[in-house]
């Protein structure tokens, strides 16, 4: 078990090695949630994730011997390339296993930082088995990505500043995957300030972690978009570490976690991947868990893919309303859709996608079923446009 003492060791060696993030406060999710938030800024990093911090403080404390070998490590991107930049930062041979579906972005940033990628097995459990045969092989040291005592000490330094910024916080609110964040924070955090309370999350598809502390059976899924938290299995050091310091977890499913990251790039102006927008979920989920109280949220990696951030997006829109399908019924006559699309720009609407529908329709022959795609100011919006649509003789509803 590690202690305070080696998360401040920890601390002076990252000096220098890695950025101190900001924790400050965001005003909006404040007034949004009915506490006072402050956010931990560590999708700032060099390599946009705190796992960094883990992967310097061990690679910083390898002898000769073991520098002249190498390192092997898996990961599904973000200890990746924290152990890859280090590496390189420290003239080290970096050899990086990580699961197929790792995306595009982890992978062509990990290379890029001069590290041997290996793409092996569906699931952070495989690639691990062939980074340690690897290890075995080659005489590499294995860099685990969070059960490891100079990892989590060294992701502990995350709790350490932040209440060295932001003393009065009540409660932390921890994205978990293998434990070595959540190890780290609640050891530090416990030895600054005892009474402070340190909350947990994990995904609904991935809750390992959950299962293993408190006794449930919830089932495990095969993906998540917060990939960084996919873990099948926690770590023992952070399982014995958690088991004691934190008390309280929280559940959030995939559409929580999107709205949190379209939340954060709206309102923040910050980009975060899945497992960044975790905690945030959880809080927005929870409000009345949190309110009245000044509480530290984690924005853990920044790392996603750009597909997949422009379908979270648009899909944030469609729920929010302000991406909206009306089909409307009409007479196949000229000059219909003309005036169709001109009721919608008169009502304020902006038309994105038209779709005729004539041969796969139960409508009369002479009718035609369009739907539109609009851009809209929100629910009350689609409605009014609805209604002058209906106003003029159409059939419109929203689909």
């Amino acid at each position: 078990m590690i202690d305070l003492h080696d998360i401040e060791q920890a601390a002076e060696r990252l000096r220098g090695q890695v950025l101190q993030t900001p924790c400050v406060e965001s005003r909006t999710l404040s007034q949004l949630t009915g506490a006072q938030v402050f956010l931990k800024f560590e999708n700032l990093q060099y390599t946009a994730s705190f796992k960094e911090r883990g992967a310097c403080n061990k690679l910083s404390q390898l002898d000769a011997a073991a520098r002249a070998r190498g390192v092997v490590a898996m990961s599904a991107g973000n200890h990746a390339q924290g152990v890859a930049y280090h590496a390189q930062r420290l003239g080290l041979r970096a050899v990086i296993v990580m699961p197929r579906f790792t995306p595009g972005i982890k992978i062509e940033r990990t290379q890029g930082f001069g590290a041997e990628v290996v793409l092996h097995g569906d699931t952070l459990d495989e690639a691990r088995a062939h980074a340690r045969a690897l290890a075995e092989r080659e005489g590499l040291t294995f860099v685990h990505p969070y059960d490891d005592p100079a990892i989590v000490a060294g992701q502990g330094t995350v709790g350490l500043e932040m209440l060295q910024q932001q003393p009065d916080l009540d409660v932390l609110v921890v994205a978990t995957g293998g434990g070595g964040l959540i190890g780290g924070v609640a050891l530090a955090a416990h030895a600054l300030k005892p009474g402070l309370r340190v909350v947990g999350v994990q995904t609904q598809r991935f809750p390992a972690m959950v299962n293993a502390v408190t006794g449930s059976h919830w089932p495990q899924g095969t993906t998540t978009i917060a990939e960084g938290v996919a873990v099948g299995t926690p770590g023992e050091l952070p399982l014995a570490i958690v088991r004691e310091h934190v008390h309280d977890w929280l559940l959030v499913d995939e559409g929580e976690i999107e709205h949190a990251i379209v939340l954060l790039l709206e309102i923040e102006k910050t980009l975060v991947e899945g497992a960044g927008a975790v905690g945030l979920a959880a809080l927005l989920k929870h409000p009345e868990r949190f309110r009245g109280q000044k509480v530290g949220l984690i924005l853990c990696g920044g790392n996603i893919d750009p597909l997949l951030l422009a379908s979270i997006i648009e899909r944030g829109l469609v729920r929010a309303g302000r991406l909206a399908r009306v089909k409307v019924n009409a007479r196949d006559v000229p000059g219909n859709l003309a005036r169709i699309t001109a009721l919608v720009a008169d009502a304020g609407a902006n038309v994105n996608e038209v779709h005729h529908q004539r041969a796969f329709s139960l409508l009369a022959a002479q009718n035609v079923e369009i739907e539109l795609v609009l851009q809209t100011r929100g629910p009350a919006h689609v409605q009014q446009v609805v209604q002058a649509l209906r106003g003029a003789g159409f059939e419109a509803a929203v689909v």
